[in-house]
């Protein structure tokens, strides 16, 4: 079955309880709630005691979990077992016993599967095909830039506080790549202010400034055309100590990437038909073309040519300063 989004997993939850659950993904707060959830109302259900097996590199005796899937507790008649993968590799044998765990889960029991972000071979392996079959799947997905202030206003409006269009989007500059921390301040504002509209003063004298950049998403921003977003994303970066290097690799390699979808696009290829070879996924490939259209094929050789110069900069062979013409050249690229 399809996966669940975090909230339509919470929803479904209110519903019913099935016996065999999935939780993976890359964003820990999102995972966390879901489980947490789940827990919860498993406790309303009665389900009662509750076994934990952390699976810990290769050498994990498997048979503990056929025992915990055939014990009968002497204190409770239904049980919650969580079976947790931080490294997301069962192995073969681990495979196989999950394959069992998807083909018959045990009777009188709950069980949660947790485990990270799965990469494309391990979601099409085939221990998690056949959870696919049977579990309740949720993936805890990042939540993107532009989900983000929709993402907050949900939050609010749940203890009884809205807010509008522009202060939603200085909440989202401010919390941007950190989700526990915008759950934070959301839960603040409840104590702050009462329940109506927050306005955006509200939002200004309350708010910390707690955005965390990610340089693998630097690019979504020139991308979009959102000039501010890049200079913010860039001195968040440098504050933050990171390597020059790193950005500049970043631009070079979605310069390069748009010059290739160009000549693609003009020999009659299709933007998903090249979205596995140019690694256009999620955003990007809903950002590449227009700003491909944007940008145009002349600028985006200069680009290169002024990404080797940054390169000189950064290697001390020429002269200037490399997070400058990397903010200069972000802007460059986001100008419409």
């Amino acid at each position: 079955m399809p996966a669940l989004s975090p909230d339509a997993f919470i929803t479904q939850l209110a519903r019913t309880l099935a016996p065999l659950y999935v939780i993976h993904g890359e964003e820990a707060l999102l995972a966390l709630e879901a489980a947490d959830a789940l827990r919860s109302r498993a406790r309303q259900a009665g389900y009662a005691e509750r076994e934990v097996l952390t699976v810990e590199g290769a050498h994990f005796d498997w048979s503990q979990l056929t025992d915990a899937m055939s014990s009968v507790s002497l204190f409770a008649s239904l049980k919650l077992l969580e079976i947790r993968i931080p490294g997301g590799k069962p192995g073969v044998e681990g495979g196989e016993a999950l394959q069992r765990l998807a083909a018959s889960p045990p009777p009188d029991t709950i069980t949660l599967l947790q485990l990270p972000k799965l990469d494309r071979s391990q979601q099409k392996s085939k221990w998690f095909a056949a959870l696919e079959k049977s579990a309740v799947i949720t993936e805890a997905k990042p939540v993107g830039r532009h989900e983000l202030p929709a993402w907050i206003a949900r939050r609010l409006q749940r203890q009884g506080q809205t807010l509008n269009h522009d202060a939603a989007s200085f909440f989202a500059d401010r919390v941007e790549g950190n989700l526990l921390a915008a759950k934070q301040e959301i839960d603040k504002l409840a104590l702050l202010y009462p329940q109506g509209e927050l306005s955006l003063a509200d939002i200004r004298d309350a708010v910390a400034n707690v955005a965390r950049f990610d340089v693998f998403h630097l690019s979504e921003s020139w991308l979009a055309g959102d000039v501010a977003r890049a200079a913010r994303m860039l001195d968040g970066l440098e504050a933050e100590g990171e390597a020059p290097v790193l950005v500049l690799w970043s631009f070079t390699e979605d310069v390069r990437m748009l010059i290739k979808l160009g000549r693609g696009l003009k020999d009659g290829r299709g933007v998903r038909d090249m979205a596995n070879e140019l690694r256009l996924w999620g955003d990007k490939q809903r950002l590449a073309e227009p700003a491909l259209k944007r940008i145009g094929g002349a600028r985006l050789m200069q680009a290169l040519t002024e990404c080797a110069r940054i390169d000189r900069q950064i290697k001390g062979v020429a002269q200037g300063d490399a997070w400058h013409s990397l903010k200069r050249l972000a802007a460059s690229l986001a100008a419409r």
